[in-house]
């Protein structure tokens, strides 16, 4: 259950904040009485706990430097749903969007939509008092959470929930921790009750989380009559896991409305979208959602949310989301109306589109998720660390809090970002500061200072849903006001008197400054690389790419791809986000591991550089790329293993192995060569290996005459796997180019150097590169389109030639990276020149896309061109399908393989066992067909039947 390795240890040293402290161990527990030996063998050592979910905190409430306690990997289940009473009983490590994927049957929902809903957890949303998009609606994660059942620091079992006055009588004589707690919260409210309504943020103010929630305590019996019972669990939710360790909790749920939808008004200027806000909140809405230009300009850098912006006219300063909901679609459509009408006589937006076809307000939605990651990935010169961007005020406030505040940025010379849950008065405030100089640093901390002094005098709230954690916490005193920070640590100590749970969080805070990822003491990489790293600026800059939002984290069922491991082994070191820390952590300070480091190889066993995080990932962050880097080296140092220069030297033994494939193949099939290879190479036994074709591509081009001399030219890249395993593939893209009236030419190059890349082997990779731009750049230059057949080999030409060239090559690489095309993407745009046979319906077509076509392009093109073919295409969300090139023929990696495709792959192939299979990546189709025994089919393949 403990964990003390360096690597375990550095994985959770940080999370989404600017704070990085390594623990001294994490613990996994499976269930209560887990969190319960953990409590009190902490307290006979004297260490302390922290509990954390997925990590996405942005106050640094999930690091400690004792025991970070992880309930993600075990403490997942619904314990009990119960939809006639509207509630349902969870462990803390349940995702939220899970549990409402369960609801969803009974038509029910659980309210709080944080931006981080695929991954954040219901314990972590306690501990925040998460609330999201809709709290104007559906308010915080506390006024959900009915029952609360924790250990407290004496290790006892207790459950908070809703009290009778008879039954917190009882609750008052308990000779325990929790009667001493109860009788010590009594004492404390009826003593201070009016200082602290005095103090604390305006009750008009939904989402108010600053230092515990003495405040809702005082609108219950006994001090209120008619006020509700007195529960200790809304004490919990916002307390960051400093007061007990939550074992589950009891929710109320709420009804999925009927109908939905968006309008969408659009600014010339924040202070316009400020004061619609105020007008909007009057018409009732679910939501308000502030997104301004610094957001959206991001989104046109993100292939991901690139395609999200359909609905923008123009370049909006900022926009609102401004949802309604109801059971009359005629009634949110009067409403949307009455609130266009009133904005226009405002003179408040130019423009105002409405949403409601559901797949499409899904699409406005993700990109406004995506808010938070997109800023914290936009680079080191666009730093906004997270120190005031909770900060909440009254609806009515908003305008002239947000003119104080844009003269307070002003005053430092600084910039900031403006977004997110306008309704509730709460915009997350991001000012742009370099802390890893003195003057950055120093520039923070009077900020802080001083927005915390703008805070109290709109008698706001610090944090809204954020919580207060390390880099709020100093300031907590400034916005309450110094009589109330007595009565706080009174609080803290009649739960956690030895302070045993998560430690200067709210109470006795260290400085801000202290144990800061990046500070002026950071010390970035001098590692000399193969790759350029130009995008990024430099291998220093992509080590800081990743920002803890953990977008990696979500589960299989969420959909996309990012990331394939983690998805099957929910552990941190295989997230991109747990690598990327390592990477970090290895590759930095004044004595760094780097390549010689066992805790980074090892992290990065299990990565299948199938490239999601490219585009999924807010940040972009390159793992295949930083992989590849590490391995090469890592080989430099130690030297390549016989199985690296196995897979690397596939052209040589496939030279070999074609001149007798009938032998080869007879050869293969061998039990007794598989357990050699497997021995040997490493190669799984388990796994069905290509067999070479009886004649290569090759040999069949060089044996006939093209067709078209004179016509347009297009020059065809055929690969190894093409040319020696499945030459027919090859035969059909030539034949579908040929009826389109091109006179097809083949280039001689037949690598593309994607092997190489993937085994680290990059000195031979770029020696590939230069000599593939060398061959096909001359086309390139004359305007002759360069069409691959396997996504991965053709996209290595677009994507990674830019980077791994030298500086003499770039012009070429960037004239051939503009000039090449997947077989689809090359159809998509020549539509014209094809008139399918017997036009019509040519039956259905699952679509399995390549990941690094999902993440380079998408799959639109090949849905285009094989609807235009007659065919009926339905586009697979099934993740990545486990093989990944050599990956899934490694023998330790063959079931983790198999799993990914067994998690949403195969049942979705499966499950369409009347329609063709469009796969046109050679590792995809051999993974169908080792998996569910199904054959796939290449585009080109399909597009001939139909010709």
């Amino acid at each position: 259950m403990i964990h003390t390795d360096t690597l375990t240890r550095r994985l959770y040293a940080a999370d989404a904040s600017m704070y990085e402290e390594l623990p001294d161990a994490v613990a996994f527990p499976q269930n209560a009485e887990d969190i319960r030996a953990l409590v009190r063998a902490a307290y006979l050592k004297g260490t302390s706990i922290t509990a954390r979910g997925a990590g996405t905190s942005l106050a640094g409430q999930a690091t400690g430097g004792g025991v970070v306690m992880d309930v993600s990997r075990y403490m997942n289940k619904i314990l009990q749903a119960e939809p006639q009473r509207k509630r349902v009983r969870v462990e803390p490590g349940v995702i939220r969007d899970s549990l409402n994927r369960e609801l969803q049957e009974h038509g029910l929902f659980f309210g709080p939509d944080t931006s981080t809903t695929n991954r954040c957890m219901i314990g972590g949303m306690i501990g925040n008092n998460s609330a999201g998009s809709f709290s104007i609606k559906y308010g915080t994660t506390r006024d959900h959470t009915q029952e609360i059942e924790a250990v407290l620091s004496d290790g006892s079992m207790v459950t908070f929930g809703p009290l009778s006055r008879i039954e917190l009588d009882e609750k008052l004589r308990l000779d325990t921790l929790e009667g001493y707690i109860y009788r010590g919260m009594i004492r404390i409210i009826q003593k201070n009750r009016q200082k602290i309504l005095d103090n604390f943020p305006h009750p008009e103010i939904i989402r108010r989380n600053t230092g515990y929630a003495l405040d809702r305590l005082c609108m219950m019996q006994p001090f209120v009559a008619d006020g509700p019972p007195f529960n200790l669990a809304v004490l919990l939710c916002g307390s960051e896991g400093t007061l007990a360790m939550t074992t589950a909790a009891t929710l109320t749920l709420a009804d999925i409305p009927t109908n939905k939808l968006l309008l969408i008004p659009q600014f010339r200027s924040l202070n316009e979208a400020m004061e619609a806000t105020v007008r909007a909140v009057k018409y009732e809405p679910a939501a308000v959602e502030l997104v301004d230009d610094i957001i959206l300009n991001a989104t046109k850098g993100n292939r991901e949310q690139a395609r999200n912006r359909f609905f923008l006219e123009e370049d909006p300063s900022c926009i609102l989301i401004i949802q309604f909901e109801g059971n009359s679609e005629e009634e949110l459509r009067e409403q949307a109306r009455s609130l266009e009408e009133d904005l226009k006589k405002s003179k408040l937006g130019y423009s105002y589109p409405l949403v409601e076809e559901p797949e499409l307000m899904e699409r406005v939605w993700d990109l406004r998720k995506a808010g938070l990651g997109l800023l914290m990935g936009l680079g080191k010169d666009s730093r906004s660390p997270t120190f005031c961007e909770d900060t909440a005020v009254r609806v009515k406030d908003l305008p002239e809090y947000v003119k104080d505040f844009r003269e307070l940025l002003a005053r430092h010379e600084s910039s900031c970002v403006f977004y997110a849950h306008a309704s509730v008065g709460e915009l997350h405030l991001r000012p742009v500061i370099d802390i890893t100089t003195d003057m950055g640093l120093q520039k923070m901390k009077v900020m802080a200072e001083e927005i915390a002094e703008l805070v109290r005098s709109y008698r706001g709230s610090l944090s809204g849903e954020h919580g207060d954690g390390r880099a709020r916490a100093p300031y907590i005193e400034k916005v309450l006001g110094p009589e109330m920070m007595p009565l706080i640590r009174q609080v803290k100590e009649l739960w956690d008197p030895h302070y045993l749970f998560n430690p200067g969080k709210i109470v006795k805070p260290e400085a801000i400054d202290k144990d800061l990822r990046f500070s002026p003491d950071y010390v970035p990489s001098e590692s000399i690389t193969v790759f350029k790293w130009r995008k990024e600026g430099s291998f220093a800059d992509a080590l800081e790419l990743c920002n803890g939002a953990g977008v990696c984290r979500k589960r299989s069922e969420s959909g996309g791809t990012m990331c394939p491991s983690y998805m099957a082994t929910l552990d941190e070191k295989d997230s991109t986000r747990g690598r990327a820390n390592i990477f970090r952590q290895v590759f930095t300070g004044t004595e760094p591991e780097a390549f010689s480091s066992e805790d980074l190889n090892e992290a990065l066993d299990l990565c299948l550089s199938c490239k999601a995080c490219k585009s999924e990932c807010p940040a972009n962050v390159d793992m295949a790329r930083m992989k590849a880097e590490f391995q090469h080296g890592r080989q430099e140092q130690e030297g390549k293993s016989v199985r690296t220069r196995f897979f690397s030297e596939t052209a040589m033994l496939y030279r070999l192995a074609s001149r007798f494939p009938a032998l080869s193949n007879t050869f293969l099939r061998s039990p007794a060569v598989k357990a050699l290879l497997e021995e040997f190479v490493g190669i799984s036994s388990k796994r069905q290996l290509p067999e070479f074709a009886k004649q290569t591509f090759e040999e069949w081009w060089k044996s006939r005459i093209p067709e078209n001399p004179g016509a347009e030219p297009v020059v065809l890249f055929v690969d190894l796997f093409t040319n020696y395993h499945e030459p027919q593939i090859g035969k059909a893209a030539v034949r579908i180019l040929e009826k389109g009236g091109y006179n097809v030419r083949i280039g001689e190059g037949m690598q593309s150097g994607r092997i190489q890349i993937s085994r680290g082997v990059l000195k031979e990779a770029q020696q590939i590169a230069h000599d593939m731009i060398n061959e096909y750049a001359v086309y390139a230059s004359r305007g002759i389109p360069v069409i691959g057949i396997e996504p991965s080999e053709i996209l290595t030409f677009r994507d990674e030639y830019l980077d791994l060239c030298e500086d003499e090559y770039l012009d070429r690489a960037g004239m051939l990276a503009h000039s090449s095309y997947t077989l689809e993407e090359f159809l998509e745009n020549a539509l014209n020149r094809f008139n399918p046979r017997n036009s019509g319906n040519k039956g259905p077509v699952i679509l399995h896309g390549h990941c690094h076509m999902k993440a380079l392009k998408g799959n639109e093109p090949a849905i285009k061109v094989l609807n235009h073919f007659g065919y009926q295409v339905q586009e697979l969300d099934a993740g990545c399908c486990g093989m990944a090139g050599s990956f899934g023929y490694e023998k330790e990696h063959y079931d983790l393989s198999m799993k990914i495709g067994s998690q949403r792959l195969f049942p979705a192939v499966k499950e369409k066992s009347d329609a063709d299979i469009c796969a046109s990546g050679f590792s995809c189709r051999h993974q169908i067909s080792d998996g569910i025994q199904r054959k796939g089919s290449h585009i080109a393949e399909l597009i001939l039947r139909a010709l």
